[in-house]
């Protein structure tokens, strides 16, 4: 029995798929187990990582896990894992926990870590289903607004995230660290135009203040944290974004490039005609 938390976010939706394409039993948990639309297959309980008591039920017969990170509060969940005897967990970090110190995804690891389990971290780099967050101004003028425009980075798909996730989850092997790019180096300002060339709409990235950017990032991020990201992205730009074949070498196949990943969401980034 493999569990898959955060089970219908953008990755552990593929992760479920994945899975269930290969024969595997699996489980997952919400809070609210109604309102998951997963496949009929899936078996769905209700619990909570942020209250580990919620979880013996969905742990019992765990022999693998699939870790979203809860920000602040993993440890309790972690200890809950440990005790029930899972063997292995694949947690999804981020390529963050390299350059920024006192980065998040950094203690969600160290718990993992520190409580005994066999275990393999994702270090993906931003994830390509970020740029979703762009549609409603794609859709008002077609203009999106950001800092560091010409910053390289090399957006990986979600469901690459996934296939190499459902690897780890099968090979189980301990103490891999799996750091993921896409196959190119994009910019922003690259991105917003292979958008708008796709769908047939002008579009342009428009440079904005960085505290705008900043006060945005702090709602989920530490201000120390948020800034050492966006000194990052000032040192990257108009440099290339270096590019990891680990797509390739762990799942068998070619990474997926921006514009198959435009493709896949095409209709969620059309804006819908005004009536």
């Amino acid at each position: 029995m493999i569990l898959v938390t955060g089970a219908t976010g953008n990755v552990g939706r593929n992760i479920v798929d994945e899975l269930l394409k290969s024969g595997e039993q699996v489980r997952a948990i919400a809070r609210d187990p109604a309102k998951c639309a997963l496949p009929g297959e899936v078996e769905v309980l209700a619990a909570d990582l942020s209250r580990p008591e919620t979880l013996a039920p969905a742990l019992r017969g765990v022999e693998r896990l699939y870790l979203w990170p809860v920000f602040g509060q993993l440890q309790g969940a972690v200890d809950a894992i440990a005790q029930a005897g899972v063997q292995h967990v694949v947690m999804l970090s981020s390529e963050a926990v390299t350059y920024a110190a006192e980065e998040p995804h950094i203690a969600c690891e160290k718990a993992v870590v520190e409580s005994g389990m066999s275990w393999t971290f994702l270090r993906p780099s931003a994830f390509m289903s970020n740029d979703l967050l762009w549609i409603p101004q794609i859709a008002k003028d077609g203009v999106v607004h950001g800092v560091y425009g010409s910053s390289a980075m090399a957006p990986i798909h979600e469901r690459d995230i996934a296939a190499v996730a459902v690897k780890s989850l099968l090979a189980a092997e301990s103490g891999v660290i799996h750091s993921i790019t896409g196959p190119q180096s994009l910019s922003p300002q690259e991105r917003v135009r292979m958008i708008g060339a796709a769908l047939g709409i002008p579009t342009r990235f428009q440079e904005v203040p960085r505290e705008r950017v900043r006060e945005q990032m702090v709602k989920y991020l530490s201000g120390y944290v948020a800034d050492q990201i966006l000194d990052r992205r000032r040192e990257l730009q108009g440099e290339v974004a270096e590019v990891l074949p680990t797509v390739d070498v762990v799942t068998g196949r070619p990474a997926y490039t921006y514009a198959e990943w435009i493709t896949h969401h095409e209709a969620e980034l059309r804006p819908v005609p005004q009536l």
